[in-house]
């Protein structure tokens, strides 16, 4: 009851005030002697009320109630799922729960001119989208992972990079049926990196190309695909642990599921220093582009194993990450205006990002299984560590762990299967790299 007091308090003392509230100009006088008559005048009275309903009138236009659209409610759900995905079933908890934020706060209605909005000019989310649009966040985040990753099951067993490789299939794939479905060169290969399963590697490349501001030789002005581009990569990011292992069970015997692979050598520290700098410079001369990603991720590596920079690689793997992770999620989360997201291309970049994530996979399992051929013994490798070839990292090496104890309790598989893990990583940066060069 003391509450409706209060508000009810509130409108009187709204409807009294109104009139002194409404003064054309702050600089005139205020006649308060007017004020006098104010109770004995009733079309004084009915002018008040009149104001103030008006006033609660352009109030009420103002809110998100009056400027909401069916696109935006929608779009809020899609944003509280990727949230109670991310709590609920730990599925990419550290971007699935800032992204899910992100698509509330790029939905909440609101009237345009007032700077609020991610896509206006001067606004608090058009700055941080900045490094979204200009690529920025995507090799702050690499240097990250380079600093917290180690590379000695690669440096042990070089062959898998193979794998690594193999499951770029799906980029490459991807390309193609984006250009059938009627994209242009620079989207389609912006599309395609999704089947690369990096989520800041297809930030990065659609930055580049599918930003809205490329203009073709025709004339055509390029789409905005960045923020369905980046939440189709994230999602299927997140959802690896679900499907991923259907296809596992699908494509590996039982049989297979089981061969168990000899321990990784030893790699010694002077070993672990030399890989980053020799790493380097093999991949960035092969696909110089891609020189803003592989340069920081394995500067980053070079911090870690150098044993001289402990304290610049503990920032690059914790707070410098964790921000850039904070400013990406949110603000590509954030692009996503009802307005902008839902249409047409959208649902096709999702359909063809699915696709590419199977292709990817099942490039990993198959390849995997034809390597067995060549192998003899216990040189053989579990062919299951193929599906760890994209760059979903750590969670696809994970995954493959999980699937190969199901078979054998015994058969510990992550540590090889990193090997591919970390090999997608730095191929679906070539990769990147290689469809830049030929289509910028």
């Amino acid at each position: 009851m003391k509450k409706l007091y209060i508000i009810f308090g509130a409108l009187a003392l709204l409807l009294l005030l109104q009139p002194i509230l409404s003064v054309g100009s702050l600089a005139e006088p205020i006649e308060f002697a007017a004020l006098d008559g104010f109770a004995q005048n009733p079309d004084d009275l009915d002018t008040s009320v009149s104001g103030a309903f008006d006033g609660l009138i352009k109030f009420y236009n103002f809110t998100g109630f009056a400027n909401a659209t069916s696109g935006n409610l929608i779009m809020i759900l899609i944003g509280i799922i990727f949230i109670y995905l991310g709590i609920k079933y730990d599925y990419e908890p550290l971007l699935l729960i800032p992204i899910g934020a992100g698509v509330i706060i790029g939905n909440v209605p609101f009237v345009a001119g007032n700077q609020t909005g991610i896509y206006e000019t001067g606004s608090v989310l058009n700055y941080l989208y900045f490094g979204v649009v200009k690529g920025i966040y995507p090799p702050l985040i690499f240097l990250g992972i380079g600093a917290m990753t180690d590379f000695s099951s690669l440096i042990a067993n070089p062959k898998l990079m193979l794998l690594g490789a193999a499951a770029q299939i799906g980029v490459f794939a991807t390309f193609i049926g984006a250009l059938y479905l009627g994209f242009n060169l620079p989207e389609a290969g912006a599309i395609g990196i999704i089947g690369g399963a990096d989520g800041p590697t297809a930030i990065f490349l659609s930055s580049k190309l599918a930003n809205g501001v490329n203009v073709l030789a025709d004339g055509t002005t390029v789409k905005n695909l960045i923020g369905p581009i980046a939440i189709a990569a994230y999602s299927y990011m997140a959802l690896v642990p679900v499907i991923q292992p259907p296809l596992m069970r699908l494509l590996i015997s039982k049989e297979d599921r089981k061969i168990r692979m000899k321990p990784p050598r030893a790699v010694s520290q002077k070993e672990k220093m030399i890989f980053p700098v020799v790493a380097l410079l093999l991949t960035t001369f092969i696909s110089p582009s891609a020189l803003p990603l592989l340069g920081m991720l394995f500067f980053g590596n070079l911090l870690k194993e150098s044993g001289r920079t402990e304290r610049l690689a503990d920032t690059a793997r914790t707070k410098l990450i964790d921000i850039v992770t904070i400013l990406l999620g949110v603000t590509v989360g954030a692009s996503t205006q009802a307005d902008i997201f839902i249409t047409k291309d959208s649902l096709l970049i999702f359909g063809l990002g699915a696709v590419s994530f199977v292709i990817a996979t099942m490039g990993g399992l198959l390849f995997a299984k034809f390597m067995n051929r060549f192998l003899k013994g216990d040189n053989k490798i579990n062919p299951l560590i193929g599906a760890a070839g994209v760059s979903a990292v750590p969670d696809s090496a994970r995954v493959v762990n999980a699937e190969a104890l199901k078979s054998d309790p015994h058969n510990y598989l992550l540590m090889h299967a990193m090997a591919p893990n970390v090999s997608g990583v730095i191929g679906s940066a070539i990769a990147a790299g290689i469809i830049l060069s030929f289509l910028s």
